[in-house]
């Protein structure tokens, strides 16, 4: 195994930042995309098109947090890479599958919304189980055909005496990686967020022209202003956890292959790499939240599960209350007929 001499590298932050963020990331997102898979799977008896593009993205989510156990430990050592070279090739093509996944998917969300808002005649062809289903097992496909290089590029290695798990790749092959990297931020990053930029713009200017419009009641105005603000924190959500990210990664890459042997350079962007990589991983863990609470459906659902559930704790307290109170009240009642006969 090759041992290959980097710049020395402030990582005091690899044993607490990315640790700690990404194990919440882990129990978040397992508990929340669990229970939307949960609830669209066994409590929805029709599956729309909105269904089926949520239930694809909460398995994305899932298994992208599935593949972060092995990275916390890995960081908490300080880098060191325990668990083999297949280990370390798999956890890398399943982080970054899903994690593109995840953002071709809220790119078919955004493009289902947008026909929905802007192009509601066409929409009622184009919006279909069959069309959802379809652009679903495209995304997985073309997902996993962008990430296949990764398993050859991916493997472990030795840095400074100690064997890690190359994310990229190795420092000697950065030159041959660079145009594969600028193809994932093209074709997997930048195409998906211009499209979803477009859709969201177009939706939010659609809505507030015809609020601007049009003579509405209260209740009209009140659930546009409230379809605005949806719209306008979920693009916000999609810019701040992919947008820095990708950059820092773009920038991260270039200073490696072009600058290499600037070592300050080299720390501050490798630090602000990693700082927003626990950034994009909070993103699994808002999908299922802006999909419950996005609509008033999916709240009345959620409301009406957790009031069921309250309601099966309730009669078992209440019995015992009521048999206790019962029991208390024939004690008493026997013991005046004591004392008064």
């Amino acid at each position: 195994m090759e041992d290959f001499p980097i710049c020395p590298v402030t990582n005091y932050y690899k044993r607490i930042l990315v640790p700690v963020s990404y194990s919440v990331v882990f129990l978040l997102g397992l508990s929340l995309n669990g229970t939307l898979l949960w609830c669209v799977c066994c409590r929805m008896r029709r599956w729309s098109g909105t269904a089926i593009y949520a239930i694809n993205l909460a398995v994305a989510d899932l298994l992208y947090v599935l593949a972060l156990p092995p990275l916390i430990i890995s960081n908490a050592m300080g880098g060191l890479w325990p668990f083999g070279n297949i280990i370390c090739k798999s956890v890398r093509f399943f982080f970054f599958v899903n994690l593109h996944c995840s953002m071709m998917f809220l790119t078919c969300v955004s493009v289902h919304r947008f026909l929905g808002v802007c192009f509601p005649i066409a929409a009622v062809r184009l919006r279909t189980k069959k069309v959802a289903l379809f652009a679903s097992g495209s995304v997985w496909i073309l997902a996993t055909a962008e990430i296949l290089p990764t398993l050859v590029f991916a493997h472990t290695g030795r840095i400074n005496n100690m064997t890690v798990c190359f994310e990229m790749t190795n420092p000697g092959q950065f030159k041959v990686y660079f145009p594969y990297g600028l193809f994932l931020a093209i074709v997997g990053f930048l195409i998906p967020f211009l499209v979803v930029i477009t859709c969201y713009c177009s939706m939010m200017t659609v809505l507030y022209c015809r609020a601007a419009d049009s003579i509405s009641s209260a209740r009209t105005a009140r659930m546009r202003n409230k379809s605005l603000h949806t719209l306008l924190v979920v693009l916000l959500m999609f810019v701040v956890c992919f947008v820095p990210y990708h950059i820092a990664r773009t920038v991260y890459l270039f200073v490696r292959v072009y600058m290499p042997e600037d070592c300050h350079l080299l720390n501050i962007v490798m630090i602000s790499f990693k700082v927003w990589k626990p950034v994009v991983s909070f993103n699994c863990c808002a999908n299922p939240l802006f999909y419950f609470f996005g609509s008033d459906r999916h709240r009345q659902m959620l409301r009406a599960w957790l009031w069921r559930r309250r309601k099966r704790v309730q009669p078992s307290v209440s019995v015992v209350d009521v048999g206790s109170t019962n029991r208390s009240a024939g004690q008493r009642a026997s013991t005046r007929g004591l004392i008064n006969p």
